[in-house]
């Protein structure tokens, strides 16, 4: 377990008859962007207070940086930090003393405290706004405060939930920025749990898909898509306009075709050659048939996630 800083085994949270997480076998690397997708209820947010030791699981094993969650809490607590959805804070108080208090709670000395507190802001660009009060900051700027309060004990591991929901793209831009610059210059592990797919795309090394309590689905964007769609080299979008079953069984007679999906009026066509000349001449000889698309498919985290979910 020596490379993964978050390790589960057969792990199992029941709610009374409600299984929350079925079966959960994780590892995420040190020094990785891991993202956790799913929809509410499916096991998530039970997975993070397992985590942080905050709820004890039913069954199985959960290691935390090679602590015990349940038997070491505290231990993982000086090595993690938490930003969930809604950040809370002080209102009256200004950032500087949102953050003092944060370092004394966690038993940092005084003359340490005061020059972690300025590089914590100087990083997420607050240093500015170090004795403004806090209800008076927008939104973006509470988040970019919430990623400064978790800095302040150096974490190993920072849990964020929903990092980027309700700011505007420049903002949610600074923020995933500040994200990849902590984990590339600190090495910081993060575990980002989010339904925004854009997001996740963008920053994570590692995507887990969770339905129903189960990991559904793992890996990153190219594995996630190999898995779904086939793992095919090309794979060819076609739209026409005629009887699409009878254009798919011409597809699947020509040579190096290796699968073919009917998606209403479209094909997805998987090929480990791109035969594109190969399929227009196949349609355009059928009578009564239009070709009216054709584009090489590259598949988004968001198609991936429909997919798993297109009968859910």
């Amino acid at each position: 377990m020596e490379n993964y800083i978050i390790t589960t085994k057969n792990l199992i949270k029941k709610y009374g008859s409600k299984t929350a997480v079925d079966n959960l076998n994780l590892n995420i690397d040190k020094g990785s962007i891991y993202g956790l997708l799913g929809p509410n209820g499916a096991g998530k947010s039970t997975i993070i207070l397992m985590i942080l030791g905050l709820t004890e699981p039913t069954e199985g094993f959960i290691s935390v940086a090679d602590f015990n969650p349940i038997k070491e809490p505290l231990k993982i607590k000086r090595i993690t930090g938490y930003l969930p959805e809604k950040v809370g804070f002080y209102e009256d108080m200004n950032a500087f003393q949102n953050l003092e208090y944060t370092g004394q709670l966690n038993g940092i000395p005084a003359k340490e405290l005061a020059l972690k507190i300025e590089e914590s802001l100087k990083i997420v660009g607050l240093e500015n706004d170090r004795k403004k009060i806090v209800k008076y900051f927008s939104k973006g700027m509470k988040q970019r405060l919430g990623i400064a309060d978790v800095l302040i004990k150096d974490p190993q591991l920072v849990i964020f939930d929903e990092p980027t929901e309700g700011l505007d793209v420049e903002v949610a831009n600074q923020i995933l920025e500040t994200i990849r610059e902590l984990n590339k210059t600190k090495q910081i592990t993060f575990l980002i749990s989010s339904h925004q797919l854009n997001l996740v795309q963008r920053i994570c090394d590692k995507v887990g898909i969770m339905s129903n309590g189960k990991l559904i689905g793992e890996g990153n964007v190219k594995e996630l898509s190999d898995n779904t769609f086939g793992g095919n080299k090309y794979q060819i979008e076609v739209e026409i306009i005629g009887d699409i079953r009878k254009v798919s069984e011409k597809i699947k007679s020509l040579k190096d075709i290796k699968s073919v999906s009917v998606i209403e009026n479209s094909l997805l066509i998987g090929t480990d050659e791109d035969i594109r000349q190969e399929i227009s001449k196949a349609i355009t000889s059928l009578d009564n048939v239009i070709l009216t698309k054709m584009n090489m498919k590259d598949f988004s985290l968001e198609d991936i996630y429909l997919n798993y979910f297109k009968e859910v």
